[in-house]
């Protein structure tokens, strides 16, 4: 169970020393089967500079990354961490004197370094990005551009087909055209000496992607991809989280004339990058062309979030562990984290979608398995702002599950769901409300329809027992509506709060609502029914 305890929770901090720079993260992992991410670190320490002329880490390149690593690991501990995992990557595994960089660790900072194989950087990597993403039935390409190496990854929701790991980084690239300390404009021959370079070096690669298993979409994580994307998105605009190579190549074009100063000056761009973006560029612009890739999504995650997902993956109880989607990971770790009645939000995530299956079946809504399935997150999570007080908690519900970090959902989807969990009690939505405003009219539609089965389905287990065996609609005379609940004990507190959201039932549906109550043993219990 790696040394965590049900009982009293467990702090546990994942370190990346990667060639450019360190990354750390810190989590708190719950007894309640969630985590909390206590911190997120990240330091530039240039590992790998000068080091793969003569395969030798340098020592002003060791000092900074073991100070960095120190300052981390004492980080870690002042947050109660009894457990610290570092890895380093390209740098560390092809230096001559890695048994140097390892002992100062183990002396001067307190740990104990793992020096990880280009194989198992792109597993992690494809970990760490694939659990942030809802793949669906969907197979990608994962393209991660470090300092010191290119992992490129095939995999779809499950597992990887395609696992590589290329001796090609934004520093190693630049230093092998670029003098060291260079600071003058690129020239056009030199910019394609590098892709030139790229393209020897990936040939097999390329083809046996090429010859492998198709993908749907490429995926682009690391500092360089994401730092290309933003400059590109500021000059050029495009989709969001995305940059397309038609972009890329005009970015290129206007960064390779200017000096090291002038390119720490263009918008979006990192200024630690600045002397070797370029070297990043011609990598990811290469590999564009001879794949054929016309976008590419881009990710902020990566091997980091991939060393937690392992380690959540070890231990029983754990979303990670039980083999679950991206999406349905993301819902239950924000629910568990703000400490939900879990029995109560599975009991009304059922009936949400017994209402809304019955529904349909009925014909009052044509709404499809994609609002389904919001529903029924939306449904878990609407009493996440008890966390912060129960007044109003349907407020702070909002407030919540739109700004958490839902990972799976896209920006329209996690809108939606935060108006179901807003109005799953008290008045309807309105369409000038804030939250709903931001969105357009055929959605706020969806969400007046799909929030009034939340409301019930919520009602139905007011009294959090779990009485209400199933709920289901059914057409009635005069095109009224009948729900029709089956219950093994008194549930009258259930039915009359039902009643009081019969207006809102009338707004949504233009129909009359009416409820009746029987047991599954064919016996009622004197619970009342009644007609709107």
């Amino acid at each position: 169970m790696n040394g965590w305890s049900p009982r009293t929770g467990h702090v546990v901090s994942f370190i990346d020393l990667g060639t450019n720079s360190v990354r750390l993260l810190v989590v708190r992992l719950n007894p309640n089967f969630s985590y909390t991410v206590i911190s997120q670190e990240k330091e530039v320490v240039r590992l790998g500079e000068n080091a793969f002329v003569d395969r030798n880490l340098r020592r002003e390149a060791m000092d900074r990354a073991v100070h960095v690593c120190r300052k981390f690991a004492e980080l870690s501990r002042t947050y109660g961490a009894d457990e610290i995992i570092a890895v380093a990557t390209s740098a560390a595994r092809e230096a001559a004197n890695q048994d140097v960089l390892v002992e100062r660790m183990k002396e001067e900072a307190g740990l104990d370094l793992g020096i990880i194989s280009g194989k198992e950087e792109a597993r992690l990597i494809y970990q760490g990005v694939s659990s942030g993403i809802d793949l669906g039935a969907r197979t990608a390409l994962f393209v991660d551009i470090g300092g010191g190496s290119t992992e490129l990854i095939v995999g779809d929701h499950d597992s990887y087909s395609f696992l590589d790991s290329v001796k090609l980084g934004a520093i190693r690239t630049t230093a092998a055209f670029l003098p060291l300390g260079y600071k003058g404009a690129v020239e056009e021959s030199v910019y394609n000496k590098m892709k030139r370079h790229v393209r020897s070096e990936t040939v097999h690669t390329v083809k046996a992607i090429a010859k492998g298993k198709k993908f749907d979409l490429v995926i682009g994580s690391s500092g360089t991809i994401m730092n290309l994307a933003e400059m590109a998105s500021r000059a050029f605009g495009g989709r969001p989280g995305a940059l397309r190579l038609a972009h890329l190549r005009k970015l290129t074009a206007m960064l390779r004339p200017m000096t090291l100063e002038q390119r720490k000056q263009v918008p979006g761009i990192n200024p630690e990058r600045a002397d070797i973006i370029l070297g990043g560029a011609a990598i990811l612009e290469t590999l564009m062309e001879a794949l054929k890739i016309e976008e590419i999504t881009i990710s902020d995650r990566g091997a980091l979030n991939g060393l937690l997902v392992d380690y959540l993956s070890a231990i029983e109880g754990y979303p990670h562990a039980e083999g679950l989607s991206v999406r349905e990971t993301s819902v239950l770790q924000l629910g568990r984290s703000c400490n939900i009645d879990e029995g109560h939000a599975r009991t009304v995530a059922r009936l949400a979608v017994e209402l809304y299956d019955s529904a349909q079946a009925i014909g009052l809504h044509t709404l499809g398995k994609k609002e389904r399935e919001l529903l029924r997150h939306a449904a878990f999570l609407h009493d996440v702002g008890d966390f912060i007080s129960f007044n109003d908690h349907h407020v702070h519900s909002y407030y919540i599950v739109r700004n958490a970090d839902l990972l799976g959902f896209d920006d329209r989807e996690q809108a939606t769901m935060a108006n179901l969990v807003r109005y799953h009690r008290k008045r309807s939505p309105r369409r000038k409300d804030p939250g709903m405003a931001e969105l357009d009219d055929k959605t706020q539609q969806k969400i007046v329809v799909m929030s009034t089965f939340l409301r019930l389905a919520e009602t139905l287990d007011r009294s959090h027992a779990n009485l209400v065996a199933s709920a289901q609609f059914r057409k009635g005379s005069k095109g009224s509506v009948v729900l029709e609940v089956t219950a093994d004990e008194d549930i009258s507190l259930e039915v009359w709060g039902v009643e009081n959201h019969a207006k809102a039932f009338k707004h949504a549906f233009d129909r009359e609502l009416s409820i009746e109550v029987k047991a599954r043993n064919g016996y009622g219990f004197g619970t009342p029914s009644w007609r709107a």
